[in-house]
């Protein structure tokens, strides 16, 4: 099942746009690999508002940004995740308003480094938000859900006057997401796409990119983002039965005509279905902390 993408955006980078009755977008010219054409920042309601993953700490978007939020109430700003492309901009935004930070945590390093990304490693909340959590403002609410997954601390936000949900990272539009252990987590990761698609969502905003719209269309698109890592754990399954215990080895079989600057985040992805196989106890590995330089062999071979 392929996934259908939607790759199609039309923006300018610190022009505010108004997406839907409630929603907002500003899109901060951080354009690369990980970020498509940038972070999508997205500002809930009039007058009283909430923002949502202010972005990089740019100077030139953060003018923006108070230039789309002027002669208004910054009631909360939300990060999603602490990552370098969401979170670094929360803190002098919401002292600029005169507000707090929430989010989940700072959660744990990642690879991301490795993959030409960062975290965001100063990253701590005002206050600490949980599953079901509600901030509201006038004619909009927002609830918290908890889907950890790309990191142990990720977060997405319903928007329940429109049935929409801001899916931060979780689920994009334009491409997979990385599970990069040790913060991702591939388990969790699966059991998080269930619980988005089981909120029946009629569209869902994701940070980078453009929207995937229509109750039907939300519900392909998860079922296929879910068989899209289900057929990803059936081919490192297949390559060990071939014998073959190098996760850079698998990559170079199982993605064909990747980009070379994508090639450690395939491999990254892997060691995430690889913690998660070692978990079920259908894989071993010859190291305690698996890497991505460790070799991998199924406890069984089927017959």
């Amino acid at each position: 099942m392929a996934i259908p993408f939607v790759r199609e955006i039309e923006f300018e980078y610190g022009k505010v746009e108004q997406v839907s009755p409630l929603i907002r977008r500003v899109i901060a010219d951080n354009p690369g690999p990980f970020t498509y054409v940038g972070t999508g920042v997205y500002i809930i309601g009039h007058g009283e508002v909430a923002v949502i993953d202010p972005g990089p700490h740019d100077e030139a978007h953060f003018e923006a940004l108070k230039a789309a939020l002027e002669g208004e109430t910054v009631k909360y700003v939300l990060v999603s995740h602490g990552h370098s492309d969401h979170s670094p901009l929360a803190k002098p935004l919401a002292d600029w308003a005169g507000c707090k930070v929430y989010a989940k945590g700072c959660g744990e390093p990642t690879a991301k480094g490795e993959l030409g990304s960062e975290d965001d490693p100063g990253f701590s909340p005002d206050e600490c938000t949980n599953d079901g959590d509600l901030f509201e403002g006038p004619g909009w609410t927002l609830e918290t859900i908890e889907t950890p997954g790309h990191t142990r601390n990720h977060l997405c936000f319903a928007l329940k006057e429109e049935n929409a949900c801001l899916t931060g990272d979780h689920i994009m539009g334009w491409s997979t997401t990385i599970v990069a252990p040790p913060d991702g987590n591939m388990a969790d990761y699966f059991d998080s796409l269930d619980k988005i698609e089981d909120r029946d969502f009629d569209i869902l905003w994701p940070t980078h990119g453009s929207p995937i719209e229509g109750k039907a269309f939300v519900k392909e698109f998860i079922q296929a983002y879910r068989q899209h890592r289900q057929d990803r754990e059936d081919g490192v399954i297949a390559q060990m039965k071939a014998g073959v215990t190098s996760i850079p080895e698998m990559v170079k079989t199982m993605y064909v005509g990747l980009e070379e600057r994508l090639f450690p985040a395939a491999c990254m992805s892997l060691l995430g279905h690889m913690f998660k196989l070692i978990e079920e106890g259908r894989v071993t590995a010859n190291d305690a902390t698996p890497v991505v330089q460790s070799e991998f062999r199924l406890t069984k071979v089927d017959a």
